[in-house]
């Protein structure tokens, strides 16, 4: 099979993985009753925003009323809910996938909107800029520190890595935080305990920018000492294992050297499943670290879940699932495409 047919099938297989989720889901609120109470709540929100610019034009209230109603009625037809839960599913589903499920009930955006899809948007590039920050930092680490450990089996620095790594994997991130929040924010005073930005925020774009690095580095540095030490053993053990196979042994054997043996033997050969822990990490770190964000009141898209729960917001929570969903699914499909150019025997 070709790589342009091979990529294709991987794509649509993915498409209808994707597909499937969303019409259980829709299935699920459905049938559940959560859709009626989803679109009764856009529908009352678009109504109360009607009643607002009526005020002022209509001063008698029964004619407020009746002009309110009649409102009702068509938004009721517009929305489908004359109509019984299943007959709405491909409407229902063309909302999840546009984000169109109006509006959240306590969150809202810096600026003040409270429209679903407006507060996803504002708080992914805040999770990006820490979560995946410290992904990219502990995965050069693992790939820095890894491979030379794993060549260097049983010895001292072998030895003290693993047990660094034991250390920092047995480190809740959330009590690490907390130290370091008490020793550094509240001892030392080198760093604000919380917020993207200092109270009020700087004017100057520079300025800006420079306090938003000085709040995030107590957070980074915390994801990092508590998630080095995993990244580190996991790439030392995937090396490692590749290090003592038979074709490796045979290159040494052969006279070739030794950095060729480790660039082209093991080290492209380990990079496989090295690349599907960071590209799977990637997709995870957008979803955020609930508790991490909360400790340090970062405004992520971990902070954000946690709100719609503790709010019971259904259409928040339904919107940031089919995000989560989406996003593991491309980074499934980026996968695959690293796969087939890291290992042409995946074509076959």
């Amino acid at each position: 099979m070709g790589l342009g047919k091979t990529l294709a099938l991987k794509g649509l297989t993915l498409i209808i993985v994707l597909i499937s989720v969303l019409l259980f889901t829709v299935l699920i609120i459905g049938a559940s009753g959560l859709s009626d109470r989803i679109l009764n709540s856009i529908m009352n929100e678009e109504l109360r925003g009607i009643r607002q610019k009526l005020t002022t034009q209509i001063r008698d209230p029964e004619e407020l009323n009746k002009a309110i109603e009649r409102i009702r009625q068509d938004l009721v037809k517009a929305y489908g809910l004359d109509k019984p839960w299943y007959a709405r599913i491909p409407n229902m589903i063309l909302r999840i996938v546009t984000l169109d499920l109006g509006s959240a009930r306590e969150v809202q955006t810096f600026t003040g909107s409270n429209k679903i899809s407006d507060i996803i948007i504002e708080r992914i590039p805040n999770t990006i800029l820490l979560m995946t920050s410290a992904l990219i930092i502990n995965f050069i680490l693992g790939l820095l520190i890894g491979p030379r450990v794993a060549l260097k089996h049983g010895t001292r620095i072998d030895r003290a890595t693993s047990l660094y790594s034991a250390i920092s994997y047995a480190l809740p991130t959330w009590w690490l935080g907390m130290l370091m929040i008490l020793f550094f924010s509240f001892q030392l005073r080198i760093f604000p305990f919380g917020g993207m930005y200092s109270a009020p925020p700087h004017e100057d774009p520079f300025m800006r920018f420079l306090d938003l690095l000085w709040h995030v580095m107590l957070p980074l540095i915390t994801l990092v000492l508590a998630l080095s030490g995993s990244w580190i053993y996991i790439t030392r053990s995937i090396v490692l294992s590749v290090a003592q196979e038979d074709f490796v042994n045979v290159a040494r054997v052969k006279g070739l050297p030794e950095d060729l043996v480790r660039r082209r033997y093991i080290v492209r050969v380990a990079a496989p499943p090295i690349l599907t822990n960071i590209v799977l990490g990637l997709a995870g770190s957008i979803a955020g670290a609930i508790l991490t964000e909360i400790v340090f009141d970062w405004p992520g898209m971990g902070t954000l879940y946690y709100k719609a729960v503790m709010s019971v917001d259904e259409s928040l929570i339904l919107a940031l699932t089919y995000i989560f969903t989406l996003i593991y699914v491309l980074a499934r499909f980026i996968l695959e495409i690293l796969y087939v150019v890291l290992d042409p025997r995946v074509r076959l």
